[in-house]
């Protein structure tokens, strides 16, 4: 009866001692599952603040050379030489061409020998004029046909000058219109070649007169005020942002009755000559400045058939959908005119891998130093 009263303790102890054993695998196994989970995914935020903006729009528009001029021939002749390269830069006064000038030579000679004879007949009917020995008649018409030979002097010099066709402004000249060996000025000032100064140059668009009104409006309504700086902003075809800066010079004081529009006239500078006459543009301008206003970048809006929503981290730091309502730009953002308030933490990066509740690390966003939170990762080296 003892032996079989120690088998079943013994039986007992075992059983114990399995079942503490399953348990502590099971206890282990949850604590190594919850150790594996993933951290919350990071995200770049703005976090929302009012302030001051200035309003700026975009417009599109157009590249002109700041000076311009067509170099023409003023005589007539044959083009002997072309004395510069094609696309290149020319001084102010640098000789271009040169067309044939020996009939223009002959007659400046003929002209300088009329003017000397007509002035030494007037020098020897002085005296005689007080001698009596000529008339008052005679010694007049000796000083008429010494001024016909200065007026026919000048005129016989211009045209021989005129046979070595300066550049009329410093700049870049395009192409020759003519060749070597073409008659030119024959009836008409034909046309050489064009030189075109582009260090500043023009920048042109157009303004709808009812935006225009719109902001005069707002101006004297208070809710807005003027923009204090007349510094703009020039966006390339691709979408790049031009470096340096232009100015405003210039409003039309009347609407164009064809479009509707009030013509702007911008000037940027152009050192190293990489904007180029009639290149497509954007003009960004100041329209004016409103304060306690929120500012989002642009990407961080999206749209879907309910309008305009952001995602935002909340005080749990999980994400969650926040409808808004979007005005006006301020350079690249979005002026949120309902839906934010500040201390609000608005997601910039890493949209594409959340979803509304789940949870994430919210990291403030640094648009030049950061790299974007969705960007891929890249492997250490090894």
């Amino acid at each position: 009866m003892k032996k079989r009263t120690n088998s079943l303790t013994a039986m007992t102890v075992l059983a114990a001692m399995f079942a503490l054993s399953a348990c502590d695998s099971k206890g282990g196994g949850g604590q190594a599952a919850a150790g594996n989970a993933p951290p919350p995914m990071e995200v770049d935020v703005v976090t929302v603040a009012a302030g001051s903006v200035v309003l700026t729009q975009d417009l599109p528009g157009r590249l002109e050379a700041y000076k311009s001029a067509q170099v023409r021939a003023r005589v007539e002749g044959i083009v002997e030489k072309r004395l510069f390269t094609e696309g290149s830069d020319v001084k102010a006064g640098a000789t271009l061409f040169r067309i044939d000038a020996r009939n223009y030579r002959t007659a400046y000679e003929s002209a300088k020998s009329d003017l000397s004879v007509a002035r030494q007949t007037v020098e020897r009917y002085k005296p005689l004029l007080e001698a009596k020995a000529v008339s008052q008649q005679d010694f007049d018409l000796a000083e008429a046909k010494l001024k016909q030979a200065e007026a026919a002097m000048s005129r016989a010099q211009l045209d021989f000058d005129n046979t070595s066709v300066p550049a009329p402004i410093a700049g870049r000249i395009g192409r020759a219109q003519v060749t070597e060996g073409a008659l030119v000025g024959r009836g008409e000032a034909t046309l050489l070649a064009t030189i075109e100064q582009i260090d500043p140059i023009y920048a042109n668009f157009t303004q709808p007169g009812t935006e225009v009104q719109r902001l005069q409006q707002l101006i004297k309504s208070g809710k807005m005020k003027p923009a204090e700086s007349a510094k703009v902003e020039l966006m390339l075809e691709d979408g790049s942002v031009y470096p340096h800066s232009g100015k405003l010079l210039f409003s039309n004081l009347a609407v164009d009755a064809s479009t509707g529009s009030v013509s702007i006239r911008a000037e940027f500078p152009n050192s190293g000559h990489e904007l180029l006459p009639g290149m497509f543009v954007r003009i960004r301008f100041p329209e004016g400045s409103v304060d306690n206003t929120i500012l989002v970048p642009q990407r961080a809006v999206q749209m879907n058939p309910q309008g305009q929503f952001v995602m935002v981290v909340d005080a749990e730091n999980k994400v969650a959908v926040r409808p808004v309502k979007a005005g006006d730009m301020s350079g690249e953002n979005f002026i949120i005119e309902e839906g934010l308030k500040p201390g609000d933490q608005v997601i910039v990066n890493g949209l594409q891998k959340v979803r509304p509740g789940s949870p994430v690390k919210a990291v403030e966003w640094n648009p030049e130093g950061n790299p974007p939170a969705d960007a891929p990762a890249v492997p250490e080296k090894k």
